[in-house]
């Protein structure tokens, strides 16, 4: 009977997909995600973003599935990898010791991670099916975040556990060995930690990532703490530590994050950072079905907030495919839907919108920059929030606010201006306008809820290409 329900809905998943369009803009990727020929990745020389190895700006848009390499047979994990690619993610995140007793429940083929739950035995049989899924990956031009382990192998806090890291040397053991098997993939970036605080586990982190680099070092690393957390707190100033990652979380709506992507900015030695886990589509608010649920437009808030206030990049979540529910899995905190089923909620198309509107203009010369709003809500739901590059400066309102913004320094050519638009990656010409010192902006529609826009402002004469659109690509 189960089977039955599951194939009744593995089948209506595909004609929803075959049948289901947002329009023209929502068309999949062409193409591999990330081109790997440009080389490793690297923190640009500003300290502020991720570069391949020739200069090429990376733009890292994450997706939770901290369960892919657990829960996820092949045939299903490429089903799920392909979704993503199309939608230009460039970074899935996933977890060697999963979260859901991924020491005890083996995976689809039988295979548990590890022998006798010692990090020093790594079982190489569980591991085939992760290089399948890293090699997957590679092929479709995508990053994989992976974790060593979730948090709860090394503070257990709540969950299932059992703490099995119980000493620097196991975390040595074991980054040594994911180091070797990983070294010579080109798509792997680091993430400690998983959900939990460092506290009086120091030792164990900073063993795990010099196994994994006296491997090698050719990877990036970073560390995931707990909701409300930055790695900053423990490693700010460790080497091996690459960029922050913080984790805003999933306790209310308008979750301030780009207060906590500020502090992060703001940090010395200067290192990039990003909001690594904020609120997920279709996740309860603060886990209570009766506070409502997360959307797209909670989604696509924590993301411009977050990027304007100067992350390197981003990552989405949905609250149904991080933990690959299904029939037959208990839910976790009140997930409603398989994960087959929701992988194109508005939400996952609206990061296609991000990346196109972040690559559609100068990325390296990108800072926050507040001091442009004249006027308008600056704190709250209705934050605006503003960044400027080379020739542009880009501003955020969620409730589609009327605003005034310093406009002189933009040159002296005068500017041109747009509306873009979060929800379909369209762009609207507003105008072109002489040099003044401030202007208003009002965008279409009512003020409210979801009515989100970022006004786009380009010095005139630079010839940019509508917001959204590839410098190479013109529409």
């Amino acid at each position: 009977m189960v089977r039955n329900r599951w194939f009744s809905a593995w089948v209506l998943s595909m004609v929803l997909m075959l049948f289901s369009s947002r329009g023209e803009a929502d068309t999949p990727r062409e193409g591999p995600s990330v081109d790997f020929s440009h080389g490793p990745l690297k923190v640009s020389e500003n300290k502020r973003f991720l570069v391949h190895e020739d200069g090429t700006p990376f733009f890292y848009l994450g997706d939770t599935a901290w369960e892919l390499l657990h829960r996820l047979n092949r045939e299903e994990a490429e089903r799920y990898l392909e979704n993503r690619r199309g939608k230009g993610f460039t970074v899935i995140q996933a977890v060697g010791l999963a979260e859901l007793d991924g020491l005890n429940t083996p995976n689809p083929y039988g295979e548990k991670p590890l022998i006798d739950n010692n990090p020093a035995q790594p079982n190489g049989k569980y591991f085939e099916h992760v290089d399948f899924i890293v090699k997957t990956a590679e092929r479709k031009g995508l990053y994989i975040g992976l974790l060593p382990t979730w948090g709860d192998k090394v503070t257990k806090a709540w969950g299932v556990g059992p703490e099995v890291f119980k000493d620097a040397s196991d975390g040595y053991a074991y980054g040594r060995f994911l180091g070797e098997r990983y070294k010579s993939s080109p798509n792997i970036i680091w993430i400690l930690g998983g959900d939990r605080v460092a506290d009086n586990k120091e030792a164990i982190y900073r063993a795990m990532a010099k196994g994994i680099q006296d491997a090698s070092d050719q990877h990036l690393m970073t560390y995931h703490p707990q909701g409300g957390q930055s790695s900053a707190k423990w490693f700010h100033q460790d080497a091996w530590l690459d960029f922050n990652m913080l984790q805003s979380g999933h306790g209310k709506i308008d979750g301030e994050n780009y207060r906590m992507v500020a502090a992060d900015y703001q940090r010395q030695p200067v290192k990039p950072c990003l909001d690594g886990e904020p609120r997920y589509e279709n996740h309860p608010i603060n886990w209570k079905p009766e506070n409502g649920w997360f959307n797209d437009f909670d989604c696509r808030q924590a993301a411009y907030w977050g990027l304007f206030a100067g992350g390197l990049g981003h990552t989405y979540g949905c609250h149904d495919i991080w933990q690959m529910m299904a029939p037959g899995r208990s839910p976790i905190s009140s997930a409603r839907n398989s994960w087959f089923e929701v992988m194109d909620l508005p939400g996952a198309w609206d990061m296609k919108h991000v990346r196109a509107l972040m690559e559609s203009r100068p990325f390296l010369s990108r800072v926050p920059d507040q001091s442009v709003i004249a006027s308008g809500p600056s704190d709250g739901p209705r934050h605006l929030q503003a960044t400027r590059g080379d020739g542009y400066l880009f501003v955020y309102t969620p409730y589609g606010d009327t605003m005034t913004i310093k406009t002189s320094g933009l040159g002296d050519k005068g500017i041109r201006a747009w509306w873009f638009n979060p929800r379909d990656g369209s762009a609207e010409t507003i105008g072109e306008f002489d040099k003044a010192d401030q202007r208003a902006f009002d965008p279409p529609g009512d003020s409210k809820r979801g009515n989100d826009w970022v006004l786009v402002l380009d010095e005139r004469g630079r010839n940019f290409p509508a917001p959204g659109v590839a410098p190479n690509r013109r529409r």
